[in-house]
């Protein structure tokens, strides 16, 4: 079947998703499959509530009654995650679980990827790309999430704002 790791969703009850997650997670260890089933993720957001005039925050599912699995599928895996307590089926056709698409596990947020930077705000780099390439600028502002980064290079004599993605720069030497 598949060679490649690909995210799956898991419909669970309603309410029994910290369960599935956590028996699967078990039966993965007992089973020794964690090189077939990789992750297992439950997708909440931090929600900011104001109840009797106090802000709290609080974890919520975003999609109820759903398990997030990155695994190897195969008739095994397929199995073991099948035949968890709580789990009613894969999202797909009964047979064949259809796999996310990686502009859908981009946009759930899913695997988040760490971003490292070898330069920082107020720091010179050199513009490495596009129609500004070659050009000395000013780090004014970072933005991980996005991916960008806001310079502001000297062009005719003004100081010129300019976003950029975080490849298109290094650091001057």
């Amino acid at each position: 079947m598949s060679e490649e790791a690909k995210w799956y969703v898991v419909h669970t009850y309603s309410g029994y998703e910290n369960k599935v997650a956590s028996n699967l997670e078990k039966t993965i260890a007992n089973h020794n499959m964690k090189n077939m089933i990789q992750e297992v993720k439950i997708p909440t957001e931090i929600v900011t509530e104001i109840k009797d005039g106090k802000e709290r925050q609080t974890e919520r599912k975003i999609f109820p009654g759903y398990v997030l699995v990155k695994m190897i599928l195969n008739n095994e895996s397929w199995y073991i995650v099948r035949n968890i307590r709580g789990c009613t089926g894969f999202v797909g056709s009964s047979t064949k679980p259809i796999p996310l698409s990686p502009e859908e596990v981009k946009k759930l947020g899913v695997e988040v990827k760490s971003v490292k930077l070898s330069y920082k705000i107020g720091e010179s780099v050199k513009i490495i790309d596009g129609p500004l390439a070659n050009l000395i600028g000013k780090v004014e502002s970072i933005d991980t999430e996005n991916k960008t980064v806001k310079v502001t290079v000297s062009m005719f004599g003004r100081e010129t704002p300019a976003e950029l993605d975080l490849g298109q720069i290094e650091p001057a030497v």
